[in-house]
């Protein structure tokens, strides 16, 4: 019998404990990143990384991420967002401040198929996922032992048709205030929006196919009938149109006639949870911004 060593988030670092990351985006025009660097000065904090993006700098929209250190972080958040709040207003900016020491929770739903499930706690056991793994929850008993070998507390909550409001009604039940994150990790069941509204562009879903082509069900079948010389997975958040939510990570790998259903299964599967995991950890180290139906990711 394999044993599994809990090991959680990993500690945290020294130098985490007053570093913070700021998410902007705001329409595009001069004076931003000059304002928002003299802010942090003024306010003591030195910037360690910076990146941005203009979709046009002619009216279009701006994005900002910028990693700072501050003495006493925790004692002059409040105080530092009062005050940039001034410098959100002048710019219509949304935005907002993520202390490094305060670790995103995640809930990971899953149904039979393990592969995904096993990457993120592969991952998250190795310290890759900088996160707490609060609880998984599943519609099916299979993965109990395997996620409670890991320390982690296990939900079987079944869903049928007749019951899946009431199964709903649990689940939030479960995560309200105690996640930040909803990871779908071929989770087979499709989300109402009682579920998606208090999450919005907080939950993730991986796509066994590369969007938007083959949504729906069996799409290495439908890749199989079309003679296909590659096939993909897409991370993606989710919204009330299926498979329509805006795109995080996508990946693909080549094949060839010889390939039957099964194979591509079996690519598509390491795929998914390669694509998967990268669209967790960039959610969880705050690299995504959403704008409309689309992300800027600064990878």
């Amino acid at each position: 019998m394999d044993i599994h060593v809990k090991t959680g988030a990993r500690p945290v670092k020294p130098y985490e404990n007053h570093r913070a990351r700021m998410l902007i985006s705001c329409p595009d025009g001069p004076g931003i990143v000059a304002a928002v660097s003299d802010f942090l000065h003024q306010h003591g904090a030195n910037i360690v990384q910076s990146d941005q993006y203009t979709m046009d700098p002619e009216g279009g929209m701006f994005f900002m991420r910028v990693e700072f250190d501050l003495k006493q972080l925790h004692d002059n958040l409040t105080e530092l967002k009062q005050d940039f709040a001034v410098i959100a207003a002048k710019f219509d900016m949304k935005w907002d401040i993520y202390p490094l020491n305060q670790k995103k929770k995640l809930a990971i739903f899953v149904s039979k198929e393990d592969h995904c499930l096993v990457e993120l706690l592969w991952q998250w056991q190795a310290g890759d996922l900088d996160a707490e793994i609060s609880m998984v929850i599943s519609n099916h008993p299979d993965n109990k032992e395997y996620v409670e070998s890991f320390g982690i507390p296990f939900y079987h909550i079944p869903v049928t048709p007749d019951t899946k409001r009431e199964a709903e009604q649990k689940q939030l039940e479960l995560v309200n205030g105690k996640v930040d994150l909803i990871v779908l990790a071929r989770y087979m069941q499709i989300l109402s929006p009682a579920l998606i509204d208090p999450y919005r562009n907080r939950i993730i879903n991986i796509h066994h196919s590369f969007l938007p082509a083959f949504v729906g069900g069996k799409p290495y079948a439908q890749a199989y009938d079309r003679g296909v010389k590659i096939i993909g997975a897409t991370a993606h958040y989710v919204t009330e149109e299926l498979d329509g939510g805006p795109i995080i990570e996508q990946d693909v790998q080549r094949v060839s006639h010889r390939d039957d259903v099964g194979e591509l299964k079996r690519i598509g599967r390491t795929i998914e949870r390669v694509v998967l995991a990268r669209a967790v950890k960039w959610h969880i180290e705050d690299r995504i911004l959403v704008h409309q139906n689309k992300t800027v990711v600064f990878s």
